[in-house]
């Protein structure tokens, strides 16, 4: 695995999105820059993780020949997409305590959520390879 730029670029749409959401949301907190820095990188890891996972299982879903085969692998991706959430909170709260609170789900929801659409932007704007299907 090699750092590309669009990758550099990707923690500091991060840190930009979770410094406005700091400002914006007062249950969401991070002491520092360096505490916003690292968690931004720490979102960059977690994120590239569970998109290669949805990934792989929104393939099973489609490559599923049963019903039941396409809904188990449905609440599979329905699951990781719930916890996943539950995931980065906890990584947070392990890897920087006190010094980052990111709220409850739901501020940690439409946080991710945000960084979900700015990374697609990004790509949209910088990465001409994406999307890796061509079709851009």
């Amino acid at each position: 695995m090699r750092l590309r730029a669009v990758d550099v670029v990707d923690v500091f749409v991060y840190l930009v999105v979770l410094a406005l959401f700091v400002q914006v949301f007062p249950d969401i907190i991070a002491e520092s820059f360096v505490v916003s820095l690292l968690t931004a990188v720490l979102f960059k890891v977690a994120l590239e993780v569970i998109a290669f996972l949805k990934s792989g299982i929104l393939a099973r879903v489609r490559a599923a020949r049963t019903r039941v085969g396409t809904v188990l692998h449905a609440a599979t991706l329905l699951l990781l997409g719930a916890g996943s959430k539950f995931l980065i909170l906890w990584l947070t709260d392990v890897l920087f305590g006190d010094a980052v609170h990111l709220g409850g789900f739901f501020s940690v929801t439409l946080l991710i959520a945000t960084l979900m659409l700015a990374r697609i932007g990004l790509r949209l704007l910088v990465d001409r390879a994406w999307p890796p299907d061509g079709s851009a």
